[in-house]
């Protein structure tokens, strides 16, 4: 008989729980016990310089959270990805919650199979092995043959759906009563931030959602040379079995394992940053679990980008048009250093109350994000702008808005994971070109409004020094200048002739009047800036790169 879960539903689930005591309270003062004999261990042993104590204290911070069960694990991956939160010897024990676990019991997995598929596995697939490949929170993956091809045979885990939703209802309630003890400040949200987790948990333990979720997230990268899609095997998926195509990659763990199989990190943590950019910015839905047992990088691609497969779409999310809009709104804020602005683009998102006084955060804003185009964009990362919102939010009001939950665990694994192949990485030298050229190249309404906000002031007068700055974002020092100008260029010209761009033409025409005179300084201003970006010189170098890219 096939399973059939319900939606996560915090009342109705704690409800439940709490009508069985004798499963509620020994699982709380299990939990309790835990975290403390772990803190304890932690606080006597964590500063040690025996490497043999370490090893050892690795090994029983893996063992805690592997006993505590899928919720925990999922916990436990996410620091897994964060080499700059975590110490090496411990990260390296961390990563095998990705796809190390211990398995269950194959004739468990081979009776799940037949339930769900209606006969044994030698009925459908020439080859099955004994064991699985790997082993991960909610299931485990084998490797079968049919055909003369590889596929990969995802067994839920049993007993999920108990666990799970026993556990994500103690973990609000702990994290709601712990909260106000604890040296967080994220606002009242906890509850809601814990609630955002569970019903992607829920979620993810469905397979035919996740079915679904594979098949979209293939047709979003269908026109991207560089990001692969395992195919979907509909005739062996159900609620608790997923078969895909075999992916035979490496796994996005460490810069030595990618360099032992002739593999450049660099090319990977781009293809990796700029797909994570595209989900967020371009198609408003994203992998949620981006951690290396979820990414492979492929034969192929070129120095600047490589080949990169994504699996295991249980764990996705979306953000609205309306949030995605602000947030390249508030980047362009950062660049142009407009904090005002900036406030009102987290109080539109969520992160503040209207009743808020944005003129008190002009000053703490630029305190925490100033700079971050000039001396200290070497050193700027998400864990140090964390690190300094921690300290604005005791003063500010400010809090995390549930729907942002998963946003944030992607970005900070997606960075964390691009930290583990190169600890000089810095995601703003990818992430500002990719707004700066999408500002550029995208002609939809709603960026056209953006790019229009950046070229024109309020009076409508040409901000010279504002298009310059996004002109220096995308070329100045960039590893890819040539690649970009002829596209860039295309864009602006089509944008200036087009029925889109009488708005962009009238504007530059009411720009030249000042005080019922014409003034050409602004426009000769720009004419100079387009023309030295956009030299005769420039194209061709970039012409002859872009024909070398594509031989």
């Amino acid at each position: 008989m096939k399973k059939s879960y319900s939606k996560y539903s915090a009342k109705d689930d704690l409800l439940w729980l709490i009508l069985r005591p004798w499963i509620f309270i020994p699982r709380v003062l299990y939990i309790l016990l835990t975290f403390i004999f772990l803190f304890l261990r932690i606080l006597f042993q964590g500063n040690s310089k025996n490497k043999n104590v370490q090893k050892k204290l690795s090994k029983y911070l893996f063992d805690v959270i592997t006993d505590l069960g899928p919720c925990f694990i999922k916990l436990g991956q996410a620091l897994s990805t964060r080499p700059d939160l975590v110490r090496q010897d411990w990260l390296t024990e961390l990563t095998n919650l990705q796809d190390n676990l211990p398995a269950f019991d194959h004739k468990i997995a081979l009776k799940i199979i037949e339930e769900e598929l209606g006969a044994p596995v030698n009925e459908f697939f020439d080859e099955f092995p004994d064991s699985p490949i790997a082993s991960a929170s909610l299931g485990q993956v084998y490797k079968a043959k049919i055909n003369n091809a590889y596929l990969a045979v995802k067994v839920q885990r049993p007993n999920l759906y108990f666990l799970i939703r026993r556990d994500v209802v103690i973990l609000r309630f702990l994290a709601t009563f712990l909260s106000p003890f604890l040296p967080l400040n994220i606002g009242v949200g906890i509850g809601e931030i814990i609630d955002e987790f569970g019903k992607a948990l829920f979620d993810e333990i469905d397979y035919q959602k996740e079915a679904e979720n594979a098949l979209r997230f293939a047709y979003l990268f269908k026109e991207n040379p560089n990001i692969f899609i395992p195919k979907l095997e509909k005739q062996f998926s159900s609620k608790r079995i997923i078969t895909t195509s075999w992916i035979d990659g490496v796994k996005l763990r460490d810069r030595a394992l990618l360099e032992e199989n002739n593999l450049i990190p660099a090319s990977f943590i781009k293809t990796c940053v700029i797909s994570g950019l595209q989900q967020l910015f371009e198609f408003g839905y994203f992998h949620a679990d981006p951690h290396p047992g979820n990414m492979f990088a492929l034969k192929g691609g070129n120095a600047d980008c490589g080949n990169l497969a994504y699996v295991d779409f249980g764990m996705m999310d979306s953000i609205t048009n309306s949030d995605r809009l602000t947030l390249i709104k508030a980047i362009v804020h950062i660049i142009n250093e407009e904090y005002f602005l900036l406030a009102e683009d987290f109080q539109k998102l969520g992160f503040l109350t209207k009743e808020q006084d944005l003129h008190q955060l002009v000053e703490p804003l630029k305190e925490v994000l100033g700079g971050s185009l000039g001396a200290e964009v070497g050193n700027f990362n998400l864990k140090n702008v964390t690190d300094k919102f921690s300290k604005l939010m005791y003063s500010y009001p400010f809090r995390v808005p549930s729907r942002f939950a998963l946003i944030i665990r992607a970005v900070v694994s997606q960075e964390g994971l691009a930290l583990r192949l190169d600890p000089e990485f810095k995601i703003l030298k990818i992430a500002y070109p990719y707004i700066a050229k999408k500002l550029l190249t995208d002609n939809s309404e709603e960026i056209l409004d953006i790019l229009l906000e950046v070229v024109f002031d309020k009076k409508g007068q040409i901000q010279i020094e504002k298009v310059e700055s996004l002109l220096n974002i995308l070329f100045k020092d960039s590893d890819n200048i040539n690649t970009d100008l002829i596209p860039v260029a295309n864009a602006g010209l089509k944008l200036f002739v087009s029925k889109k761009g009488s708005e962009v033409r009238k504007n530059l025409l009411l720009s030249l009047i000042k005080d019922e005179k014409l003034e050409f300084t602004d426009a000769k201003k720009l004419i100079g800036l387009i023309r030295d970006t956009f030299s005769p010189l420039n194209i061709a170098k970039s012409a002859v790169q872009n024909f070398i890219s594509t031989v």
